[in-house]
């Protein structure tokens, strides 16, 4: 079991903002939210700690947090578009009109509304796959769109109802698709045959400067985003809105596309089962998404938290509004 490190601010700070991250960190490997963390989640929102996703997924996989209070934005795609939590899902799979349908993904119906887009523009896809391909023999391609995903014929594919085309990478980035007039959110590129982070290694030196090269899989597949858009650069903007600096966040992730995010927060957490750049750049650790490390760590958070002027500390020791 892996100790959590207590979170303690400065004493003329308090955090104000949770920055997590889904697979692998806030989730179970089942792919839900734990009962402790929900509660947690829940404390944090009552003593005025707002909860934002940070993930790779796109909107239409955001049900797995459908049950969480409170919610408000979620920022997907790994930077790449902010989805509007504040009117998704009640939590119940049976009565929400939200629940997730068969083959993985939401209908575009039901998926959370995206208030905010930042494209790879077509021209600048078409240049990767071409150095792509040129520099990994083998490699096949996946374009993600705001309303779907669309591969090519050898992509390999978990998630067969959330497709919207096959084709050659060629004709999905052609400015006469069906679907060109759909923004392109992400260019997925995975290898069969090769080491993940070998892959992630071999498309940035392939492509230097032509996007944002992250990975979040246990296979080896590579996630481009356009130039200067992650999950940091993209939270950093929401929180500015906000009125929130980096020492206002507390961060949690585990793989290389939550890199930028740890550096960038004031205060960021590695989980047990993280990457090892993951618990090399992180400020603490805390259990396993196994062992609700998340929950733990806010947790401690919440009890460190000195009262606001003027307030007492509710039972348990989570301190009121």
């Amino acid at each position: 079991m892996t100790e959590t490190h207590r979170v303690r601010p400065h004493p003329e700070h308090r955090p104000r903002l949770i920055a997590t991250d889904l697979d692998g960190t806030l989730l179970a490997d089942d792919r839900t939210v734990s009962r402790r963390t929900l509660d947690a989640l829940a404390a944090a929102s009552d003593a005025g700690v707002e909860t934002v996703f940070v993930t790779g997924r796109p909107a239409r996989w955001l049900e797995v947090v459908s049950a969480v209070r409170d919610r408000t934005v979620a920022i997907c795609a790994n930077g790449a578009a902010i989805a509007d939590l504040t009117a998704f899902g009640t939590g119940d799979p049976a009565a929400d009109p939200a629940a997730p349908v068969a083959g993985g993904g939401l209908p575009q119906s039901a998926a959370p509304r995206l208030i905010e887009v930042h494209q790879l523009l077509p021209e600048d896809a078409r240049a990767l796959a071409v150095a792509l391909r040129c520099a990994v023999p083998g490699i096949t391609f996946a374009v993600e769109r705001t309303t779907g995903m669309h591969y090519e014929p050898d992509y390999p594919t978990y998630f067969p109802g959330a497709v919207a085309g096959v084709a050659p990478i060629e004709k999905l980035l052609d400015e006469t698709a069906e679907f060109a007039d759909q923004p392109i959110i992400k260019l997925l590129a995975r290898h069969t045959a090769t080491d993940p982070d070998r892959l992630l290694a071999a498309a940035r030196a392939a492509a230097p400067g032509m996007g944002e090269f992250t990975r979040s899989s246990a296979s080896a597949l590579v996630e481009i985003s356009a130039r200067g858009v992650s999950k940091a650069t993209t939270l950093a903007a929401y929180c500015a809105r906000r009125g929130l600096g980096p020492e206002d966040v507390v961060a949690f992730g585990d793989m290389p596309n939550d890199l930028e995010m740890l550096g960038w927060a004031g205060r960021s957490y590695a989980m047990a089962n993280a990457h090892p750049d993951v618990l090399a750049v992180a400020t603490h650790r805390t259990a396993a998404n196994t062992e609700d490390g998340v929950a733990r760590a806010v947790e401690a958070m919440l009890a460190d938290l000195p009262a606001p002027a003027g307030a007492g500390a509710l039972a348990g020791g989570v301190p009121g509004r």
